[in-house]
Formats: structure tokens, sequence, C-alpha cells
């Protein structure tokens, strides 16, 4: 095996350990992954740029499927193509989908305690940290004059106060317009370059094919599988957003339904993993569970990474143009307003349940910005803390 050879599968193992990592440790939901994402990958290892970084966000905003594991599968094709893609986001979603699998097995005998729920309350704070210091950095990269300040204000407001599921895709497209409209920032290097993909009307073709085909199938482990790739192929905005889809498409119960989301957003990982547990439930009598769980978590993870391939590909190709620079612009400003959103709700609310949580929050941030702590000495402290409280 020749020396190039030996340092492209070290770059894809190093892809595979540092995600497997995040996928025990990010709770959250998805906008604290991206925080957990710009504090590993961006700030400490600094695989990419932030303006890189905004791009892959972005996109995971406009192009339907899991927004978190989009990013994480972008970052991993940069380090290390698409073998390094794929280590991304199985070394991610691989701890979720066994938790997730084995509770659909084995129930609820943690449901109700005490200390697993102060810890897992605790990280929720947690969460609330890392998703605030992502915000401050995003800021102020991309908020540097009143105009991108605005629109990001703006895009928080509109999302918080819009009755609408699909806010978020509404203002990703008002944003484009408003920069295509202003031209507000026509200059020659406001993005970095995304890096090439190979292939990527192939795997445009490939995901349009499957979708197609999606309707043809309806019954057993394929049609299990047309089912929850047609819900991950219609989920814009991100992890929340798969609730509503999968109760549209997937023949589940209410009750399988609500505790598979509930579950999804206390343990660590993508929300996408919610169909591994109703993959698992789902399960016929005699047949294998696991073969089950991970062809429904396959199909609803499928169309979104392979969308996001084929983007970064037009997104190559138009960052050349004028408008399409300025619209990029107006967009990575709406993207810190979606994340401001998010870190009011659903982090915020669902975190910050007492003064106690707001301190803890408070002293966690001002020790995140000042002294810029691993993201695994936080999550220690971080549970100690939830130990220390349900005692």
């Amino acid at each position: 095996m020749t020396d190039k050879n030996l340092s492209y599968l070290k770059r894809v193992s190093e892809v595979f350990l540092s995600f497997f990592m995040l996928g025990f440790t990010s709770f959250g939901g998805p906008a604290a992954h991206l925080g957990y994402f710009n504090q590993t990958f961006i700030k400490r290892k600094q695989w990419a740029s932030e303006a890189q970084y905004a791009q892959w966000i972005a996109l995971s905003q406009i192009v339907p499927g899991p927004g978190s594991s989009q990013v994480g599968f972008a970052l991993g094709y940069h380090r290390a193509g698409l073998l390094g893609a794929i280590a991304a986001f199985v070394a991610f979603t691989l701890p979720s989908f066994v938790v997730m699998v084995l509770l659909a097995q084995f129930g609820h005998h943690w449901q109700g305690h005490v200390w697993f729920d102060s810890v897992v309350h605790a990280l929720k704070l947690l969460a609330v940290v890392v998703v605030a210091d992502a915000c401050v950095s995003m800021w102020r990269s991309f908020c540097q004059s009143k105009t991108m300040a605005g629109v990001t204000v703006a895009s928080a407001a509109f999302v918080i106060l819009s009755p609408f599921g699909f806010a978020s895709l509404a203002v990703l497209l008002m944003s484009v317009c408003f920069g295509v409209i202003t031209r507000h920032s026509a200059g020659p290097t406001v993005t970095e370059p995304l890096p090439k993909v190979r292939f990527a009307w192939f795997f445009l073709g490939v995901a349009l094919v499957i979708f197609v085909v999606s309707f043809l199938l309806s019954s057993g482990i394929t049609g299990l599988f047309a089912d929850f790739y047609r819900a991950g192929a219609l989920v814009f905005g991100g992890g929340h957003v798969v609730l509503p889809m999968l109760a549209t498409f997937v023949p589940a119960s209410e009750s399988d339904l609500l505790l598979g989301y509930a579950a999804a957003q206390a343990v660590p990982g993508p929300m996408f993993t919610m169909a591994s547990f109703l993959g698992a439930s789902a399960t016929p009598s005699g047949a294998n569970t696991w073969l089950w769980a991970g062809m429904a978590t396959l199909a609803v993870f499928s169309s979104g990474l392979l969308l996001m391939l084929s983007a970064q590909g037009a997104w190559q190709r138009l960052s050349c143009h004028v408008l399409f620079r300025s619209a990029v612009a107006s967009l990575n400003a709406a993207v810190v307003g979606i994340l401001l959103a998010a870190l009011y709700h659903p982090i915020g609310t669902s975190s910050l349940l007492s003064v106690w949580d707001v301190v803890i929050v408070g002293l966690g941030f001002i020790w995140l910005v000042y002294k810029r702590p691993s993201i695994f000495v936080l999550i220690l402290v971080f549970v100690l803390v939830g130990l220390a409280r349900s005692l």
C-alpha cells in the first residue's frame, strides 16, 4: 500500500473516530449538533473555514433531509472524500441507532428515574451553551454590516412568531430574493469555494429515481424502505420537522410516534434516528429487528445525503456569479437568524426551566467563550452537575 493510500485511510479513520465520539455525546437536537460541529471541526480541528461551514448550513436548510447530518456528511466529504462522508454519517448515527433500537426492544426501564432525567436535563443546558456560542461566532462572521444584522434579526423574529411549519424555508427564500434584489454584497470573495463533488448529477439522479420508485413499493421491508424514504425526502427545516412527515407517510401508532420523538430528543445524535425506533417497533413477528430498523434508518437519511452532494456541485458552479454571491451573503445572515430562533425555541424553552438553569447556562457560556475547554470536558462537567442536582 502506497503512502498516499495510507494517508487517505488515516484521514477516513480520523473522520470516523471524531464523529463517533460526537455521536455518543451530541445531545440537544440539530441546532446543538451544528454548535458541536463548529466547536470541534471548525474552531479546534480547523478542517474548514467559517465561511464554508456557513454555506453547508445554508445548503442543509434548503435541501430536504436531516440538517445536521447533512452538514456532518459534507464535512466528512471535505476531509476525506466519499469514504469520509460515509464514515461521518455512520459514526455519528450508529450510537443513537443502537440506543433507539434497544429502547424499542426493552422498554422504558430508566424513564422516570431522577438521576437519568437530571443528567438529560443538564445536557440540554449544555446544548443551550453550545448553540449560543455558535450564534455569536457566526454573527461576527456574517453580520458585519447593518444590512446583514437586520436580515438576521428579521429572520429570527419571523421564525419565532410565524405559525407556519415551513417558516425556516420561507425565511431562506425571502433572504435569497432580498440578496438578488439589493445586490448588497457583490464583491469578488464573499464565499470560499466548497470542494468539488464528483458525479454530482449521478447522485441527484439516484435520489430522484428512488423517490419515484418508492411510490410503487407497498409491502414488506421494501414498503418500509419506501415509506421512510418519502418521509425523509420531504423534510425541510431539519430534525424537528421529521415528526409530522413520519406521521404522514409511515403507518405507525400515535403512541409509537410520540415515544420515538421523545426518545430521539433524549439521546445523543441525529433526531432522524426516530426512524430506527419506528422501524424496530414495526418489525413483524419472526423478522430481524435490527434489519428492519437499519432499513428504516438508511431510507430516511438517504435522500438528504444524496441531495447534499448534488447541491454542493451546483453551488460550486454558481459561486462565480455576482448575484449568487449576494444571495449567499444574505442567506448566511438568515441562517444565523434561524439558529437564534432555534436557540430560543425549542432549545431554550425546553431547557431553561428555572433561575438555576439560567445561572448554569450563563456560567457555562462564559467558561466556553473565555477558556475554550474541549467539548468532552464540557460534557463531563455538565453530567456531574446533573448528577449533583439529582441528589
